[in-house]
């Protein structure tokens, strides 16, 4: 049995994945600051789920605090980092820069400097599919450049695959970054769109549509994205011997430093998004149609051929059942 450190494990997909490890008998380590930036509340109640488990010890801190994460990793001895920990939001990134300096880039740092003083055997650390960016050929492939990021959040995620990589390169500290598109499920942030569509239905009051709907999502629920971020962990990343430094291969290295898409490779409208969860609800939507907003891009779609090939795993939840389990959770837990 391992000991891993999960940063982020008050955090949607951090409390998923510390959950999935617990269950299996593993020893955990949160780390989080359980920020304000959406309610705590349902940060709290995450942890008092996972606090059940003997093998769960939590530390509440954070990352820009050097001190604080150097002495959780001169306590313990860590066989797996995978950090979640992160300043999220595209549309909050235009609003409030200075966070996502503090958390995605001196955060990012602190871990990185930490595994490698205490040569970690493998730290995997959460992208996003927002470094696409400006790409428009789909589906997104890991063997494409991402150099034109929409938003500081996308810029601060792309960052942190460069500093991943240099590490990789300077120290060998095997690296994986995973490029999360789009999650959704029980236990989400209440921030993120479909938690926004069921409360507001729910309570008869309208919905913000942004793009008038058109935009695609390639909504992928949480426990393929568990499912996936388990499995690369176990998976030490290696040296590419094929790279070619006259073509070089951006997910790939001659470092121990791979970089994955974790997507459900099925895009979907945001329009017949909506129709599933009104559908669950047995209610319709009053929608508020508008224009798409500052930073956010028209579509996303992932291709996993890299993924699958490594880990033998590909997302595949449909919206309809994922959009379910998501519902089933919110009436329980609100006593809707």
């Amino acid at each position: 049995m391992k000991t891993h450190l999960v940063t982020g494990a008050a955090g949607f997909i951090g409390y998923h994945l510390t959950l999935r490890l617990l269950r299996r008998g593993e020893t955990v380590v949160g780390f989080d600051n359980v920020n304000d930036y959406y309610g705590v509340q349902i940060k709290r109640d995450r942890l008092s789920q996972l606090h059940a488990f003997d093998g769960f010890t939590f530390v509440e801190a954070d990352l820009a605090d050097a001190k604080a994460l150097n002495a959780v990793f001169a306590r313990h001895d860590f066989d797996r980092v995978v950090h979640l920990a992160a300043q999220a939001g595209v549309r909050y990134s235009i609003e409030n820069p200075h966070a996502y300096v503090t958390s995605n880039l001196v955060g990012f740092m602190n871990v990185l400097e930490a595994c490698r003083h205490a040569k970690t055997p493998h730290l995997t650390y959460a992208s996003s599919s927002s470094v696409y960016g400006g790409c428009t050929a789909m589906p997104f492939s890991v063997h494409d450049r991402v150099d034109h990021p929409l938003s500081l959040y996308a810029a601060t995620k792309k960052s942190n695959e460069l500093m991943a990589h240099t590490y990789s390169h300077l120290y060998r500290l095997p690296t994986t970054g995973l490029r999360f598109f789009t999650v959704y499920g029980p236990w989400g942030r209440p921030d993120m769109a479909l938690f926004l569509f069921t409360k507001a239905i729910f309570e008869g009051k309208p919905i913000n549509v942004f793009n008038h709907g058109k935009m695609r999502r390639d909504f992928t629920y949480v426990d393929d994205i568990v499912e996936s971020v388990d499995r690369v962990s176990e998976q030490v990343a290696q040296p590419n011997p094929d790279w070619d430094s006259d073509a070089p291969d951006p997910s790939t290295s001659q470092a121990p430093y791979r970089v994955f898409n974790i997507g459900n490779h099925s895009p979907v409208e945001l329009s017949r998004f909506i129709e599933v969860i009104e559908e669950q609800i047995g209610k319709k939507a009053e929608k508020n149609y508008m224009p798409m907003q500052d930073g956010d891009v028209p579509a996303t779609y992932a291709d996993i051929e890299a993924l699958e090939k490594a880990v033998n795993f590909r997302p595949a939840t449909s919206i309809e059942e994922g959009v379910k389990r998501f519902i089933d959770w919110y009436r329980e837990y609100y006593k809707v």
